[in-house]
This record gives structure tokens, sequence and C-alpha cells, in this order.
């Protein structure tokens, strides 16, 4: 049997995508369209997106990359028993507008690569390029390949000049010998070159499924239409990525930090157990999950539990398996010397008693006041709390005007369980 043959034979039905792929940018750079190039799914499916014009929720796409016979990338092989199938990826679409940093930031940790998009036809970097950059050199995302979009809205000159500006503008960084792929996305130009770039820049990483299983919760919805009768009923849904282990169909878990509930007149915290009823991958069915790509969750849960989002920033795994609640916070924080997203040069000051700061923690954003300022530590008491680990990751943004601007990173030593 030929190799193409064999590849399509043996890879074909794994519904597993290999990784996740985040699609970043400054808002209105074409990361939806170029998703739906590579997908044929349009990610802003949200009432207020279509009507803005700008993603304002994470989204999600599957779609499977295949190498021609004449050397061609694609999506959309023309003989899938003919072309070689290469890998299925998910991509995660982030808000590029200023207002939704923090949805950027908690789809960014769950992110293995990702497409930074840069408009030929503006200035770079944009407030929010430069902004996407930092956000994913703090978080640990390694390998990227820029994708220097809309050339047909430019002529040679200046998409040269706008090149030049892309190179000077990662030089430094982590990300200095990324490649940079011109593309239209409007106009289906550079795909294939843009694939080859993934794949030979952004690879599969080593997971280990052998550990207690974690799930980073991105989103969360009822997918009940108005009006259905109340006996056909489905159980909220929610979405994101396996961090580690397996988690399989029928399986009992929990969620934390969970609801908020009132008991004598108290705000309390309580986790949520619930069943798996099915797993699914891009809208196919599958027994079990693993770390590689976005996945949905369909549980037994009361819809209003988990609609619009409620449970976005949540942690699943089996039941006494999960990190504590915490209420109360100690960083240790490292402090950039500019503020990042700002058109102006702003410097970071320190970090003050009583001020509010947005925290991004695992796939949460949470809003933490500072309560406690110890030698080079920062204590924060958390609005919402959060499921996390001593030594989780946190990036640190602070309220400058109206939007809350990058400023730092840190990591927690130190947690509080109790509110």
């Amino acid at each position: 049997m030929p190799k193409a043959e064999k590849a399509a034979e043996t890879k074909e039905n794994i519904a597993q995508p290999e990784l996740n792929i985040g699609m970043v940018g400054h808002v209105d750079h074409g990361k939806t369209t170029l998703l739906e190039r590579l997908s044929g799914v349009w990610a802003d499916t949200h009432s207020e997106e279509i009507k803005r014009g700008i993603t304002i929720r994470l989204g999600y796409a599957d779609t499977t990359f295949y190498r021609e016979e004449d050397g061609t990338y694609t999506t959309k092989p023309k003989d899938k028993n003919k072309a070689e199938l290469l890998r299925k990826v998910s991509f995660v679409d982030a808000p590029g507008h200023e207002s939704l940093m923090a949805i950027m930031l908690s789809g960014a940790t769950i992110m293995d690569g990702a497409l930074l998009l840069i408009s030929a036809n503006e200035k770079c970097p944009q407030p929010q390029t430069r902004e996407h950059l930092m956000a994913l050199e703090i978080i640990g995302v390694k390998n990227i390949v820029i994708v220097q979009n809309k050339i047909d809205l430019v002529d040679e000159k200046e998409a040269l000049k706008n090149y030049e500006q892309i190179k000077k503008f990662v030089k430094g960084t982590s990300y200095e010998n990324s490649p940079i792929i011109p593309i239209s996305a409007q106009h289906n130009a550079g795909l294939s070159a843009l694939i080859k770039a993934i794949e030979d820049t952004i690879s599969t990483p080593q997971r280990d499924r052998s550990k207690d299983p974690i799930f980073l919760v991105a989103r969360s919805f009822d997918i009940n239409r108005p009006g259905i009768n109340p006996k056909d009923l489905s159980g909220g849904v929610i979405g994101g990525s396996m961090k580690q282990g397996i988690l399989k169909k029928g399986q009992e878990i929990e969620i934390r930090p969970g609801r908020s509930v009132i008991e004598k007149n108290k705000e309390i915290w309580k986790p949520i157990l619930t069943k798996i009823i099915d797993l699914k991958y891009g809208g196919e069915s599958v027994k079990e999950i693993f770390p590689g790509g976005t996945a949905g969750i369909l549980t037994s849960l009361d819809p209003s539990i988990v609609k619009s989002d409620q449970l976005l920033g949540s942690v699943v795994s089996v039941p006494g398996k999960l990190p504590n609640i915490l209420f109360e916070i100690s960083l240790s924080p490292h402090l950039l010397e500019r503020v990042v997203g700002t058109e102006e040069e702003l410097n970071v000051e320190p970090i003050k008693m009583n001020e509010t700061l947005m925290l991004n923690v695992n796939s949460a954003a949470t809003v933490g006041v500072v309560i406690g300022l110890k030698k080079k530590n920062v204590i924060c008491r958390l609005k919402i709390p959060v499921c996390a680990e001593i030594k989780s990751k946190v990036t640190i943004s602070r309220k400058i005007g109206n939007r809350f601007r990058l400023i730092g990173y840190g990591q927690i030593i130190e947690g509080k369980s109790s509110p």
C-alpha cells in the first residue's frame, strides 16, 4: 500500500487534535477570517460579535493539515487518499480588542504555539500586537509563526517596509527568529507557505497521560434551544483543554472553585460534582480525552449553572484530586519596565497597598486587592477565588485610564483556602 494511503488509513479516523494553536494579534488584523480559511469554521458566533465584527469570547475550530503530491500544503486536499495526512490541530481564536485582554490571557494558557497576525497595511507594532506578544512570552509559549496578513492591500514597497518593522519589533524577544509569512487570508494567498511554517516551527509537545487529570475550562454554555421540551434537555457543556492525564466518558468529575451560594448570609464557594455524559472533539463523540486540542465535556449539570461562561476559569478532575480553592494568594512579582498596550510609553510603578489588580491564573481571570506587601512579595485578596497549585504562574495587569494593562507576572508562593 502506498505511503499516502497508509497515512490516510491509520490517521483519518483520529478525532483528537495533537495541539492547540492560538490566533492572537491586534483587533481587526484578520484572525477570525484566517481561522475560517484554514478550518471552514467562522468562530465569531456570539450575536454581539457578529454585530460588532470583533471576537469577544474565545473561539475554537479544528482542522487537519495535508501535503499534496506536488508538495503543496493544504487543509482541503483534492484527494485525501493521495495526500499525506500530517496533523490534526485545534485553533484558539483570541480577541484582539484592548478591553478584552483578560480573555486573551486566559486563552493563552491552553496554547502550545501561536500565530501572531500583523496587518501589512498598518504600522507595526500596534498596541495590542505588543501586548499579545509580551503575554505569550510571559506565559511561556515558545514557538510562534508571524503572519503578515492583508498583503493584498499594499504594494511591494509598503509590504517590505512593514516586514522591516516586524523584524525590528521582535528583535531581542524570544521570537526574534520566528518565520514571517506574507499572506492574504481574504484571497486564500500564501496559505500553503503558512501551513508549512506551522509544521516546521510548532512541534507537538510531549504529554503526560499518567498524572491525575487536569482540565482547564475556557468556555461553558447551554446548548439547548429556547422552548425545548424539558424531557429533551441536554446537560451543561464545558469546553477547554486537558493539561495532563485522561478523562473518560461516564466518569464522576469535580469542578472547582465551583459555584457561589449564600448560606447564613455569607457567600461561600462549593465545588460541583457531576458526571461526564459525553466527550467531544469538533462535534465528534469520543470515549476519552487527553492533552492536545480543545474538547467539550457534556455533563449532567443543570444548564443554568454553566450558561454564559459562568464556569470559565474553573478546573476539572476526578473527585479529590484537585488543588485547593484559594481566596488569598501571596505572589513574588516580576514587573516590566514599561506598561504594555498603551500608545505612550509609561513606566511601571511599584505595586501599592489597596491597589486593584487583574490576575490571570491558569484559564481564570480574577480581581485581586493588595492587602499586604512583605519584602518583595505581594498579598492579594481575590474577588473570585481560583483553583490553583502553589508555584502556578500569574499574569498581573493594572488599571490605567479605563483599561487593565499588562505590567508583569509572578508566581503563587502561598495561598489561603478560606475567605
